[in-house]
């Protein structure tokens, strides 16, 4: 029976699983460590590293009777019974699969550490999103530099969408814990099993084998992914033959063999899962010598890198071929929605190309702090940190992000952008007055009443 668990890693994932786990079981102490001081000060105050509504709530609940967050990773490893690692595994920037391989230094540092640090068995469980064969590697690390402990490695890959973890977390579609078909790996899917089942029916809790489990969560991402590719790729056709693309996806949607999930045209999928794990599944595929196979996925994201350049270029073509000197309004910076997650936004590369057409960029999201902003583009290395700065501005009000603006760019689809006064706002920009709608969120009908020039995604009337 579990009675202590330690997840090593505070972020996006880590925290919040860890915060529902120990709501739905008040008879377990679960530990969240991380080697981040900032990080874990911040989670035992009201103001979470993570936005992520209901998360504050849950927190409250649990923080300090059977909820904690430290920094003594050690002391955590030492007392747990479960070990879960839910640290980054970004895609490798250097050497072999550079730009495709997850990087899994810090899945290895952790697998060492508890190796080093542990004194008694321990389940150890991957809640990283990791390549498939992980597992192997950690098992190979614990059972050869670990002592007299004995470990069993799981496989239980998240399946959360930033903006609705909580309610993913208390709902969840399915829990999936993979693991050694033996009677000592059987039994630690089975202890993992039953701290899920304090609050998900257990016809909801799938078993499977180790390697199963790692590669249904890389394909998850991957199907999903190319729906949004596939649905993007149409909005580019519609634009050019008089289509609705909203008309289209809802003509196939109610298809019950395709399903309306995931055919929403935007300016492009962001996030920290679906390039990362495409990416990995490209590589997979390489180096298991299928590249059939490894070209057919990466054209989901060459797919997507089309999506949010087009839409960059639409704005340059639309604006008289030049954005020079001009004022583009951005609305919204994070990826989605109900998050304040930057990772691989579409925000981040429309920005980039504009600011190579030496546009005068104005941003204004409500959750993302400028310096969030600022690190996503310093980090592509196109221009110094200081022109960066220069170029793009960051406001908190959106009226005064649109004021005198050539054209105005919505991003992410927040639905406070919907009930904004759009008279007033044409009122105060440049003419003729432009709104490139990236997620197809705002009324167009009524936008062209008043005198905006509307552009949508897979839209063709173009506001002229």
């Amino acid at each position: 029976m579990v009675k202590n668990i330690c997840c090593i890693g505070a972020g996006y994932v880590g925290g919040p699983t860890m915060a529902v786990i120990a709501l739905k079981n008040p008879q377990i102490k679960v530990n969240v460590v991380d080697i981040n001081a900032e990080r874990i000060a911040a989670w035992n105050t009201d103001d979470l590293p993570v936005y992520e509504p209901g998360l504050l709530d849950v927190v409250k609940q649990a923080r300090g009777r059977n909820l904690f967050f430290d920094t003594d990773i050690e002391k955590g490893i030492r007392e747990a019974d479960m070990i879960f690692i839910s640290v980054n595994t970004p895609t490798k920037t250097y050497g072999l699969g550079k730009g495709k391989a997850a990087d899994l230094r810090y899945v290895e540092l952790c697998a060492r550490q508890i190796a080093e640090v542990a004194t008694s068995d321990k389940i150890v469980v991957e809640k990283s999103t990791l390549p498939v064969r992980t597992a192997q590697a950690i098992k190979t690390i614990l059972s050869e530099t670990g002592g007299k402990a004995n470990f069993q490695v799981l496989s239980n890959p998240e399946f959360l969408a930033e903006g609705t973890a909580i309610n993913d977390l208390l709902e969840p579609d399915r829990v999936l814990i993979g693991g050694d078909q033996t009677p000592e790996g059987l039994t630690a899917i089975e202890e993992l099993t039953q701290v899920y089942a304090s609050w998900v029916p257990r016809e909801r809790i799938i078993q499977t084998r180790l390697w199963s489990s790692e590669l249904s969560k890389l394909i998850a991402n991957a199907f999903l992914a190319q729906r949004i590719s596939s649905i993007n790729s149409i909005s580019a056709l519609c634009e050019v033959t008089g289509a609705d693309v909203d008309e289209v996806a809802y003509a196939i949607g109610t298809d019950s063999r395709i399903g309306p999930k995931f055919l929403k045209a935007s300016v492009g999928f962001g996030g920290s899962c679906f390039q990362k794990d495409i990416l990995n599944l490209v590589y997979l595929c390489e180096y298991f010598g299928l590249p059939e196979v490894a070209r057919y996925w990466e054209q989901v994201i060459a797919l997507n890198d089309y999506q949010k350049r087009r839409f960059a270029q639409n704005i340059i073509h639309t604006l008289f071929n030049t954005v020079s000197g001009k004022k583009i309004a951005m609305l919204g910076w994070a990826f989605k929605k109900d998050t304040n997650d930057t990772r691989e936004s579409a925000a981040i590369y429309v920005a980039d190309h504009l600011l190579n057409d030496m546009a005068n960029i104005c941003v204004y999201d409500p959750k993302v702090p400028a310096k969030s902003m600022y690190a996503d583009l310093d980090y592509l290395g196109t221009r110094s940190p200081d022109e960066n700065r220069k170029s793009l501005t960051v406001v908190n009000d959106p009226y005064e992000a649109c004021k005198n603006a050539h054209a105005i760019a919505i991003i992410t689809e927040w639905d406070e952008f919907k009930a904004y006064d759009w008279q007033r706002i044409y009122d105060n920009m440049m003419k003729p007055a432009f709104i490139f709608d990236g997620r197809n969120i705002l009324d167009h009908k009524r936008l062209m009443e008043i005198g905006f020039k509307v552009k949508g995604i897979g839209k063709s009337y173009g506001g002229s």
